[in-house]
């Protein structure tokens, strides 16, 4: 039996609270789309995937169809335009697949990126009962029936209403039928369209956990299942020498000495370099930026934090917040520690109320406690996705 999943990834989601449509927005570093095709496309049930998109989107769907593994990118249809509508555009994609061999086809919202294997599984398995089943969940909360003038009306049995979900799955001709001789009638469910010519549909167990992307705090609890958080350390050390100032997390701090470094020789970014590329496992900072190279001379160390927090990005994670300890005699910092924190904010991107500073000395123990150079320390807490 051939089976096909349709997506329909065409509408705007303009409650998501996303910069563009909310099926190309990232989480943790993949689009939501993305995410979506690869649940189905790892179904060795599901034979094709035919995605359905907005005219203005096919850049946005090439580039995150990159995202899937090419072992199931195989399985993507060229993908076909959509409508104003929902049932606009499901309708588009199953006249697309009309004359193909498909004799099943799963219907699935691109919002709705963590359906698992065992839902698709389901649905397929009920399709032959009635030729139509949906995944559905029991209500919990009570439900009310408002009145035309919006007061309560009455209380139904919450034993008896189910919240729906996709994957919907039908017969191919019953739902094409359907869509057919309902084409005027406006719905956000594939289902009531069979209901409405009096067939059958066939509730399965649904799932938690295939929530549909539709508020900004839909995006955000999202984003917590899908990382974890990790705590890293960095730490950089620098003799003083000839000079007449200091940079420290970015701001120039008059001094009576300099410090011995190829770059600027900020201790601060560089052991905030140096967590951030930790944790992400992809070497230190002398790595990605040796001494010996010269085009590195004098660079100011804000490259390296960009760099580092670049390929943390790339890698899907997210930096929360940073703790700073300076060990040093002098320079005194505490006229320059809100410049310092103003200047950390900019340069990793988080709010300065998740940044601290502090400076200490060590009691005149040590090269540090003779005056001889500084010492920061940096503990960084970052998000990075769950391996699936």
């Amino acid at each position: 039996m051939s089976i096909i999943a349709l997506i329909v990834a065409a509408g705007r989601g303009e409650r998501a609270g996303q910069p563009g449509p909310k099926q190309y927005a990232r989480l943790a570093g993949q689009t939501v789309l993305a995410r979506s095709i690869h649940a189905l496309a790892i179904s060795k049930r599901i034979s094709a995937i035919l995605c359905v998109i907005h005219a203005d989107d096919r850049v946005l769907y090439d580039r995150a169809i990159q995202e899937v593994p090419q072992r199931l990118r195989k399985k993507l249809r060229t993908p076909v335009i959509g409508g104003t509508t929902r049932q606009q555009s499901v309708m588009a994609g199953l006249e697309a697949l009309a004359g193909t061999d498909c004799e099943t086809v799963l219907i699935h919202d691109a919002a709705r990126p963590f359906l698992s294997k065992a839902l698709i599984e389901r649905v397929v398995d009920a399709v032959p009962a009635t030729g139509a089943a949906i995944p559905a969940l029991p209500m919990t909360d009570t439900i009310k029936e408002l009145d035309a003038a919006g007061t309560i009306a009455k209380t139904p049995d919450r034993a008896l209403l189910r919240a729906v979900q996709t994957p919907q799955a039908f017969t191919f001709k019953l739902i094409l039928g359907a869509h057919r001789a309902m084409v005027d009638r406006e719905t956000t469910d594939d289902a009531s369209l069979i209901e409405a010519l009096g067939g059958r549909v066939m509730p399965v167990e649904g799932e938690r956990d295939n929530i549909k992307l539709t508020t900004p705090e839909d995006f955000a609890v999202a984003e917590l299942k899908l990382t974890e958080t990790v705590s890293a350390m960095g730490y950089d050390v620098h003799a003083f020498g000839v000079g007449d100032h200091v940079t420290l997390a970015g701001v120039k701090i008059p001094h009576t000495r300099g410090v011995l470094a190829h770059s600027d020789g900020d201790v601060i970014l560089h052991a905030l370099s140096d967590a951030i590329l930790g944790a992400i496992g992809v070497g230190d900072i002398g790595q990605h930026f040796p001494p010996s190279d010269p085009q590195w001379k004098d660079a100011p160390s804000s490259t390296f934090v960009a760099h580092a927090i670049k390929l943390l990005k790339e890698k899907g994670g997210a930096l929360v917040n940073c703790d700073v300890t300076l060990l040093a005699e002098e320079p005194r910092i505490g006229k320059h520690r809100e410049a310092m924190i103003d200047s950390l904010a900019t340069i990793t991107g988080i709010k300065k109320e998740r940044i601290g500073l502090k400076a200490t000395t060590t009691e005149k123990l040590g090269a540090i406690g003779r005056g001889e150079g500084l010492v920061a320390q940096v503990l960084c807490t970052l998000r990075l996705p769950r391996e699936r």
